[in-house]
């Protein structure tokens, strides 16, 4: 029995060893683990990778320098400013006299001549004022022929007192009674001539102002408003009330807001025009004439009135009409030009340099000269020609290619400034 339980015992520790050898497996499990875990994380990073060279690296290798070939065409070097239309002339056309308006014979956009009958006033109050100044003015000549008549009295008995005197038929203290009645009779003469120049003036002025109850156009023009009614009562007395106003419209007037900064750019006599919002595209030109001296200020900024005027004969200008204004410093016709971003300025303003892509796409620097400069364009007057492709900047292909198409699109087109 003992000898089987020895050969027993090795039998049963031989079978347990290998039940007791599944133990390192969990260890296993945990390397299996991170084997999975790191798997995405190396699978995320290279399509990263592949992404930010299928997209930036594509990108940088399209990349490419944007040019332009130089256009044939105009350029001016201009200040710019925006303004209101004026009539060259107008006047308010007021009362002189206070009444009620009887008649309003005009409206507003009506053409009127120079003496045209315009408005009248109620004149029946003045017609009374005519008529009592003549009553008083016939009762003052009637009193004249009175003092006349004791002047050639007293005349007569002055003449008859010396012949008695003369004689010593009569005391020398009539003699003197006569001469002082004449005298005064004389001065009452004297005093009722200035009593009827007096009322004389007084009819005049009321005839006068009898003819300004009738108000006639002061100049030839549009009627551009009206500030009374038919019916309304003008008061005279206070201010002169104005009825309409007339305005000349067959020329225009443009005043010009300057700035401070660019005011010491202008100078009568250069050449100006401007635009219209509604007519972007047509000019009207004329030759600035004044510069006021007194300038505005709107929000800190001092702005100066450049004045200039433009005919107008068909009446397409209109008052307060906004206009963009540019007063040309210089100018250029038919003249190579460029983009100022193209051009590397040097020491000497007249001069510069670009860079030119060649036929066989290499670039080079190029000096050039240049000429009227505006904050567009530049011209060349030399070291280029229509055919080179200068360097305005540099982007993708997309965008060359959408700059050259504005570049063609700008030929033959009217140049911006």
């Amino acid at each position: 029995m003992a000898d089987a339980t020895r050969k027993i015992a090795p039998v049963i520790e031989e079978d347990e060893a290998p039940v007791a050898q599944p133990a390192p497996a969990p260890k296993r499990r945990a390397r299996s683990r991170r084997r999975w875990l790191i798997l995405p994380v190396l699978l995320l990073a290279v399509g990263a990778g592949w992404y930010g060279w299928s997209s930036y690296g594509k990108q940088s290798a399209t990349d490419t320098v944007v040019t332009e070939n130089p256009l044939r065409g105009d350029i001016e070097n201009s200040v710019t400013a925006s303004g209101l239309l004026s009539p060259i002339k107008d006047v308010d056309v007021g009362a002189q006299v206070s009444g009620q308006l009887k008649s309003l014979k005009v409206e507003i956009g009506d053409s009127v001549q120079q003496g045209e009958l315009i408005a009248e006033i109620d004149s029946a109050s003045i017609e009374t004022q005519i008529e009592i100044a003549e009553a008083e003015l016939a009762n003052l000549q009637a009193q004249m022929i009175d003092k006349s008549a004791q002047v050639v009295l007293s005349s007569a008995n002055l003449t008859r007192q010396r012949a008695l005197v003369a004689g010593n038929s009569a005391a020398q203290s009539a003699l003197d009674e006569a001469v002082a009645a004449l005298a005064t009779a004389e001065a009452n003469v004297d005093g009722l001539k200035a009593q009827i120049r007096k009322q004389q003036a007084t009819l005049k002025d009321a005839r006068i102002s009898l003819g300004y109850t009738k108000i006639y156009a002061p100049m030839t023009g549009t009627i551009v408003n009206t500030s009374a009614k038919e019916g309304q009562t003008l008061n005279a007395n206070q201010t002169a009330p104005t009825i309409v106003t007339i305005g000349d419209l067959s020329t225009m007037t443009v005043e010009a807001e300057v700035s401070e900064a660019d005011v010491g750019k202008l100078k009568i006599g250069m050449n100006a025009y401007f635009t219209l919002l509604g007519q972007p595209g047509k000019r009207y030109p004329g030759t600035l004439r004044q510069i006021k001296p007194t300038p505005s200020t709107e929000n800190n900024v001092v702005l100066y009135y450049a004045l200039f005027d433009v005919p107008n004969p068909e009446g397409t200008l209109m008052m307060n009409m906004t206009a963009q204004v540019f007063f040309v410093r210089s100018a250029a016709e038919n003249v190579l030009t460029i983009p100022v971003a193209a051009v590397r300025s040097r020491a000497d303003e007249n001069s510069g340099e670009v860079t030119v892509v060649t036929a066989s796409g290499a670039r080079e620097t190029r000096k050039v000269e240049t000429g009227i400069r505006n904050r567009v364009r530049v011209e060349i007057t030399k070291g280029l020609g229509e055919t080179d492709a200068v360097v305005v900047g540099t982007g993708s292909a997309d965008k060359a290619a959408a700059s050259s198409n504005r570049s063609n699109s700008r030929r033959g087109m009217p140049p911006m400034f």
